[in-house]
């Protein structure tokens, strides 16, 4: 795969000269998205599924291919098993609220979860009664199977977990966790957001219940999410919004709700961003999804090669970096996160996360204030992996302890 002209479909590439290392917090667009969206606005800017005239079938017909299209990506069995969300937090809210949770059924999730996959489960317990676990990880953030099989019991009514996590890069064996929760009679959600961008994915294989993933980590539009979900599963999930779009008939007694997915749909949706979502996956599928995988791994390892020696450099998570997916996360002796990432800015325009990633239960528990994330992703190549060490190195030995 020649990625130099992957690199050449996105104009930000073209026109800022930085590198940017940011992609786990949100991806750069290629020419074909951004023109999916402009083109929804300047060709057929009008209200899906509603009207009858030829440019809101238009739109109700891009609507539909857009699922057919996660469907057949994500190997799914139906198109209706994709709820359009503005991001992972709004899907994973979606579950846990939607779900029936009582007093007494318990939440399985890991200790290195994002704020969105803590603070619903948290505010449940305030509000509700449930009880909430996790399965301990290594100091390295490995994910311990035998500590999340102590967690289960038949309390446990859902278990959540990221499969890729975002400060350490590690992955969650998910479909050996479906199996566990199943044998509980528990069922799975998982948090893609990280996941869904760099690996190949298969629904019908991992034989999860729930999916949450983030369109805009995909080379898709800010503002998207997708929830996946089995057909039976979302059945049973109360909608969180209510209003036009998501019923059939209301009479001034009665509500008739519409079938899924429509009924987690309230409201106008974002025709552009599902729009872009389609040009987005055609994207990554006309890339591989294997040689993305493959090309973020190379770049991985490069990294953690040019910058081993770097003083007073400390890797947070696994320092093997075939352990992790697309991310090093780090810290320099005597510098604050935030302080690097603004000189690795001001030295060359290297653009990389810092503070604690929006994972800071990880981060509490280990004492630690925080990090600088570096990551890779399918329009990075070797050269930013150069620039950006000789900035850090440069920032370390001038300014570290």
């Amino acid at each position: 795969m020649d990625f130099d002209s992957v690199r050449n479909d996105f104009p930000t590439m073209r026109a800022d000269p930085g590198v940017y290392l940011d992609s786990s917090c949100q991806s750069l667009r290629p020419d074909s998205v951004i023109d999916a969206v402009t083109g929804y606005y300047r060709d057929f800017p009008v209200c899906g599924g509603r009207s009858v005239h030829h440019l809101a079938n238009e739109v109700s017909i891009r609507v539909d291919e857009t699922r057919e299209k996660l469907a057949s990506f994500f190997g799914a069995d139906s198109a209706n098993s994709f709820v359009f969300t503005k991001n992972t937090t709004e899907a994973i809210n979606t579950v846990a609220f939607g779900f029936g949770l009582k007093k007494g059924d318990t939440v399985v999730t890991t200790d290195s979860e994002h704020n969105s996959n803590y603070v619903p489960w948290l505010t449940l317990r305030d509000s509700v009664g449930i009880g909430m676990r996790h399965s301990e990880s290594g100091k390295d953030g490995v994910f311990d199977i035998e500590s999340f099989k102590s967690q289960m019991d038949r309390s446990v009514k859902l278990v959540s977990v990221s499969q890729c996590n975002n400060v350490t890069g590690c992955t969650v064996p998910v479909k050996a966790v479906a199996e566990i929760a199943y044998d509980y009679g528990a069922m799975i959600m998982v948090d893609g957001s990280q996941a869904a961008p760099h690996m190949k994915v298969d629904m019908k294989d991992s034989d999860v219940d729930f999916y949450a993933m983030s369109i805009h980590k995909m080379l898709g539009p800010s503002g998207m999410g997708v929830l996946y979900g089995k057909e039976d599963a979302l059945e049973n999930i109360r909608p969180r919004l209510y209003g036009g779009g998501m019923v059939g008939l209301v009479t001034y007694d009665d509500v008739d709700f519409a079938p899924i997915p429509d009924r987690f749909e309230a409201g106008l949706q974002d025709y552009a961003g599902i729009i872009g979502t389609k040009a987005a996956l055609e994207y990554l599928e006309n890339v591989g999804m294997e040689n993305i995988m493959k090309h973020d791994a190379e770049l991985l390892s490069y990294m953690f090669e040019l910058t081993k020696d770097i003083k007073g450099m400390h890797i947070v998570g696994p320092e093997d970096p075939s352990k992790r997916c697309s991310i090093m996360s780090f810290n320099i002796d005597g510098l604050g996160a935030h302080d690097v990432a603004m000189m690795l800015d001001s030295i060359d325009g290297i653009m990389v996360r810092s503070g604690m990633h929006c994972a800071h239960p990880f981060f509490v528990s280990r004492k630690t204030e925080g990090s600088v994330r570096a990551s890779v992703y399918l329009y990075n190549n070797r050269k930013d992996i150069e620039r950006f060490a000789s900035a850090l190195g440069k920032v370390a030995e001038q300014f570290g302890e």
